[in-house]
């Protein structure tokens, strides 16, 4: 089948090819074992006989993977047979997690996370691009948000549910529901995805020089930072709701679900005003999450303040992500391939630093109830760079209406 019969067939209906629901799927079953972990901290270090502080380098090596994988493979997969590449990185990620699995080894089981990084990176790439390529122009939008909707669902859903299920028969077995779960859509991937290739060689010389603009690495730090900034209390809320806030560990996968609700709706809410207002976004976003930090560290023994708030937290922390792409493609609209995927690395980043400034923290005595002190001070950090990319772009625009 030629890429253009299938770009055309989707015309003939109302809704999206069933291998674009497909892609999102399998995105939503690889990513809940990321999200998985939160809700497991506390079981791991204990299952590993370490400390809270050591075993958070089992999100550090996972993210990374991708961070080292997904710029190099977002510009090798445009030259590469689409279907296998998917195929490949989901068996590549399900026989490494499975291997980990059944080692109780630490040290394998780090490495492990370390491949499945790599393999995830990989996916998404490949994912993004064949979205696109199994649908018309003016259906792009739609079919990438279709996919990366697959992401968020792994928030919401996926890694609560893999948490609870986790409580109940150990914390292995979320893990392996997803080792299930990716395999499954992996010999889905083989039969219903076409086989597409890239349409032109990409302009790999043309990238790299757009991605050298001074601008983007100041958006991009302020990506670091906002991440870091709410996944640091993220990542340690299993350990901060049952240790400091008392809240039995049956509830605490409910609690991520609200998580991931206020995260849906941060989505649907930056997404409104991220086109026209990105900078009023971006602050919004870092204020509420210094605000909501702080009170988060305050009233840590109030269930009934604690609970909302973590609900705030996820809408501030996701209202950042609409507006951030936004001015990433605004800045470098002529590296669409690497742009796309340093911001994901640089997400990835972000998260791959909580684990450093929370165990230094941890190992100096400080309690799990004030890592939210951290997420504060880490998103009063965004604003200068949130302000100095608005200063630029705002002399850039004077220095063109001065041309004219």
């Amino acid at each position: 089948m030629s890429d253009q019969s299938i770009r055309q067939a989707p015309t003939a209906a109302a809704r999206l090819p069933l291998a674009v629901y497909l892609l999102a799927f399998n995105l939503f079953a690889m990513g809940s074992a990321e999200f998985l972990v939160a809700g497991v901290l506390p079981a791991l270090a204990e299952g590993f006989g370490i400390t809270l502080s050591a075993v958070g380098a089992v999100i550090s090596t996972f993210a990374i993977g991708v961070v080292i994988g997904g710029p190099p493979l977002a510009v090798m997969s445009l030259r590469w047979p689409r279907r296998a590449t998917l195929v490949t990185t989901q068996a590549v990620f399900v026989a490494s997690l499975a291997l980990g699995l059944l080692s109780d080894n630490y040290s394998v089981f780090l490495a492990v996370r370390f491949i499945c990084g790599l393999a995830y990176a990989g996916y998404f790439a490949v994912a993004a691009v064949t979205a696109i390529s199994l649908v018309t122009p003016e259906r792009t939008a739609r079919a990438s948000g279709v996919v990366v909707s697959g992401l968020t669902l792994a928030m919401i859903a996926g890694g609560p549910a893999s948490a609870l299920l986790s409580h109940f028969s150990g914390w292995q077995s979320g893990f392996w529901a997803v080792v299930v779960l990716t395999a499954v859509g992996a010999i889905m991937t083989r039969v219903f995805v076409p086989a597409t290739s890239a349409d032109s060689e990409p302009s790999v010389r043309r990238e790299l020089s757009t991605m050298r603009q001074p601008q983007l690495w100041i958006v991009y730090a302020a990506t670091l930072l906002s991440t870091a900034a709410y996944m640091i209390s993220y990542n340690y809320l299993a350990a901060f709701l049952t240790d400091i806030t008392g809240i039995p560990a049956v509830w605490v996968p409910a609690i991520f679900v609200l998580f991931g609700i206020g995260a849906f709706f941060g989505v649907s809410l930056g997404g409104r005003i991220a086109d026209s207002r990105p900078t009023q976004a971006l602050l919004a976003g870092a204020i509420v999450i210094a605000i909501v930090s702080v009170l988060l560290a305050v009233l840590a023994r109030y269930a009934l303040a604690v609970v909302p708030l973590v609900l705030l937290l996820g809408v501030a922390g996701f209202v950042l992500n609409p507006a951030i792409y936004g001015r990433v493609f605004t800045i470098a609209g002529q590296a669409p391939t690497l742009a796309g995927a340093s911001t994901v690395s640089m997400f990835q980043l972000g998260i791959s630093l909580v684990p450093i400034f929370a165990g230094a923290a941890l190992d100096a005595g400080v309690s799990v109830g004030a890592i939210p002190w951290i997420g504060a001070g880490l998103a009063i950090i965004t604003v200068p760079a949130i302000l100095l990319d608005r200063a630029l772009t705002r002399a850039r625009r004077q220095a063109d209406q001065a041309l004219k």
